[in-house]
This record gives C-alpha cells, structure tokens and sequence, in this order.
C-alpha cells in the first residue's frame, strides 16, 4: 500500500480548480477507437472516503479482458485533498487513485472508473482528467446519470439510449443485465463511445456493474478499514 501526500501546488479552491479542468479540458482525445474488448489489460479504479478522518483510499484492479482473472492490484491511501464540491470530485480522488496506478506492476490497459468521462456538467469528470494525466485510454461508467437525461433503454442486456445534454450525446445508458436498471458509461479519453460500451458489456457478464468496478470498490473498502486508524494517529 503507498501513502499518498497532497501534491504540491494542488488546487485549494473552487476557483483554481475549475481552471485546471479548463486548461486540461482542451487534451482530451475524443478521435481514437481505442482498444478491442477482450483484449489485453483492463483496469478497474475506485476510492473510499473516511471523512470524518479525513482520509482516502484508492484502489487499482488490473483484469485480463479475455478471462476477467485479476493480473495485478494495488492500493495507495492518504489525506482528502480537495472538499466534495459537485462537478469537483476528481480533485478529491486523483491523487491517490495516480498512485494506486503507478503502484501496479504492469501495464494497466484501459482504465475503467466508477464515475463520469465526458458525462459531466463541465465536459471533464475523472475519466477524462485520468486519462489526459496518464495518457492511457479511459472510460466512465456510472451507476446515475448525474445531471443529464435519457429515455429508458429496452429491457433486453445489450440495449442503450443516448445520454443527453440538451441535444448533444454525451454518454449512453447502457442495459447490462436484462431488465435491470442500466448503468451510464461515457468516454474519457482516447476511447469511441461504441467501444466504451462494448466493454462495458464483456466487463458485465453476470451483474450489473463491470468486473473492474466490483473488484476495485472491495479492494478500496478493505484498504480504507486497513489504513484509516493508522492515518490518523499520526
């Protein structure tokens, strides 16, 4: 597990923070398919508050795609760097979820993140901030639409309906068990929507969130329980 220290220079307020995402916003690869499910690595982020400790843990599962076996895992745990402010969260997460990633020991593929990529009110939730830092290839697949709406796709596993912003798309529903509510995937970076949900649904095989996000959301509890009392007596 590594102990993550806020990084020098981290946003502190709404104002710079918000700068960052615009700065940032402009990297954002939206041109690239990017790689064919079942291939290679995919892995799974998370992280877990303790804020009355004032403490997060981050965890990074990395998932053959072809047999969804774990490849590798890790964990890194610090500090709440950034107060919860909606649209705002990544500045909360991603220290920590950067270490978790440099911590692996091989290379993670793509990254899939319980959380938003180009569905977010500003264009830029932390699938998109992740992938513009790493330069891996990203997708955000959510368990709500946030701030967005969508019809109700049709019943059956595999079915979708466009994740609207007025009249833009900017993630999909997407029915990953038949009948069960849908959960909303966006791209971050470097990822076609069409492949982000083509993932979503071989990462989907028996329950309604990918192998990658029930995995990593254990792991992140586990090392949270581990590290907070740890933490906080320092």
């Amino acid at each position: 597990m590594t102990t993550v220290r806020t990084p020098a220079g981290w946003p502190a307020t709404e104002e710079e923070a918000r700068a960052v995402q615009d700065e940032l916003r402009t990297k954002v690869v939206l041109g690239e398919p990017g790689p064919p499910p079942g291939t290679g690595h995919v892995t799974g982020v998370d992280v877990a508050y303790d804020d009355e400790r004032d403490v997060v843990a981050a965890a990074a599962v990395v998932l053959d795609a072809a047999t969804l076996d774990v490849v590798a895992e890790s964990t890194a745990v610090g500090r709440i760097s950034f107060p919860y402010v909606p649209g705002l969260l990544a500045f909360r997460e991603i220290p920590t979820v950067l270490a978790a990633l440099e911590a692996l020991p091989c290379a993670p593929g793509l990254v899939v993140c319980d959380g938003y990529g180009l569905a977010h009110p500003r264009r830029f939730g932390l699938a998109s901030h992740l992938g513009v830092l790493t330069g891996l290839p990203t997708i955000g697949v959510a368990k709500n639409p946030f701030t967005f709406t969508c019809d109700e796709p049709a019943a059956p596993r595999g079915s979708t309906a466009p994740l609207l912003a007025g009249a833009e798309e900017v993630g999909r529903a997407l029915r990953t068990r038949d009948a069960v509510k849908p959960v909303f995937v966006s791209v971050g970076h470097r990822v076609s929507l069409d492949n982000a949900c083509a993932h979503t649904l071989a990462l989907a095989p028996a329950y309604r969130l990918p192998e990658t996000t029930r995995r990593a959301d254990a792991l992140c509890r586990r090392a949270l329980r581990e590290a907070a009392p740890a933490l906080t007596a320092d």
